[in-house]
């Protein structure tokens, strides 16, 4: 930001003046007291608004930052400056025969150049990394990877072309890739709606429009016969903190997904989340996944949602539809062609 010169003929001792009549109470006056919670109508904290969560914030904490739980300014500044440039440079003409896709500087949000002071969105372990993989989970990467495919799921694109199970479910429009559950900053639509109701709380996302409704009644989650893509969330107040515990994922969703890749099988997933209202533009968002099958130890990232003043947008997602039988049928007739060459 650049800054505006200092205008006017105030002397420094006008302004010292002026600066202790401001933030000095007079003399037997008491210190306003702190705004109240914003509650609902029924008296639940309310949480409710458009909130976005956009930062180039890496998930893992890199390692000219090893050891630093908070970057100055400056380093912030730098990271998103870096990172900004990074994801511009990307908005070269594609080569010939490539129509490309997203102009960055255009169509995502990675032309705010915007990261937190944390040096990671990971808060735990302590050093801000994932932890390993159980060695169950290691085999399955092995196994994938022997099969031509990547060592872990693809959220986005797939292993081939040879029918749509094999893309990825961002990519066929059944999960957004930014919204989770856990929600993580993406390219793009990192806006999500809060919504309440007595005994309700419901999580609008404008990527792919994914819907959560948290019953907050103490009911039991769905059984397990009944898994969703999005998991079984049941929620509770702790305090001014809403708390969100979901189970009975579908083996299709991964134990936990970036904007490209899943690993492991939410299967045996328990994820927690935690909301809490700092101020009227804030709510701090905290999750921890625990996963005995994928993960040798849980882990636990945390991130602010901001108050947004746009609303959300409709998100027509149209490769399940259309994208999906022209990339296939490209599929098929290359192999074709490939048969049909002498």
């Amino acid at each position: 930001m650049t800054e505006r010169p200092f205008r006017g003929r105030w002397t420094l001792a006008v302004v010292v003046a002026l600066f202790v009549l401001v933030t000095v109470p007079a003399a037997g006056q008491s210190q306003p007291a702190e705004t109240p919670m914003a509650r609902t109508p029924w008296g639940d904290p309310d949480l409710q608004g458009i909130w976005d969560y956009w930062t180039f914030t890496p998930l893992e904490r890199p390692d000219e930052f090893a050891g630093r739980d908070l970057l100055t300014a400056e380093e912030a500044a730098e990271v998103a400056q870096r990172s900004n440039a990074e994801a511009l440079a990307r908005d070269e003409p594609p080569p010939p025969g490539d129509v490309g896709a997203y102009s960055q500087a255009v169509w995502t949000d990675r032309a705010r150049a915007t990261a937190l002071r944390q040096p990671s969105l990971l808060v735990d372990p302590p050093d801000g990394k994932l932890p390993a993989l159980t060695p169950q989970a290691e085999q399955q990467a092995a196994a994938h990877r022997r099969a031509g495919g990547h060592p872990v799921r693809l959220r986005v694109g797939g292993v081939n072309e040879d029918g749509p199970d094999a893309r990825g479910v961002s990519e066929r429009c059944l999960l957004g890739f930014s919204t989770g559950p856990p929600m993580l900053p993406a390219g793009y639509n990192n806006n999500v709606q809060l919504f309440q109701a007595p005994g309700y709380v419901v999580l609008l996302h404008e990527m792919v429009h994914d819907v959560r409704v948290i019953p907050l009644d103490g009911r039991a989650p769905l059984p397990p016969s009944i898994p969703q893509w999005l998991g079984s969330s049941r929620g509770h107040w702790d305090g001014s903190t809403l708390v969100v515990e979901t189970t009975d994922f579908t083996d299709r969703t991964g134990s936990f997904s970036t904007s490209f890749v899943s690993w492991g099988s939410a299967a045996t997933l328990r994820l927690v989340e935690r909301f809490t209202r700092m101020d009227a533009d804030t709510v701090m968002y905290e999750f921890t996944v625990e996963d005995p099958a994928t993960w040798t130890m849980p882990f636990t990232g945390r991130f602010p949602l901001n108050r947004s003043n746009a609303p959300l947008y409709e998100y027509a997602c149209h490769e399940g539809n259309h994208g999906m039988t022209n990339m296939l049928s490209g599929a098929r007739a290359e192999e074709r062609a490939a048969i049909d060459q002498p």
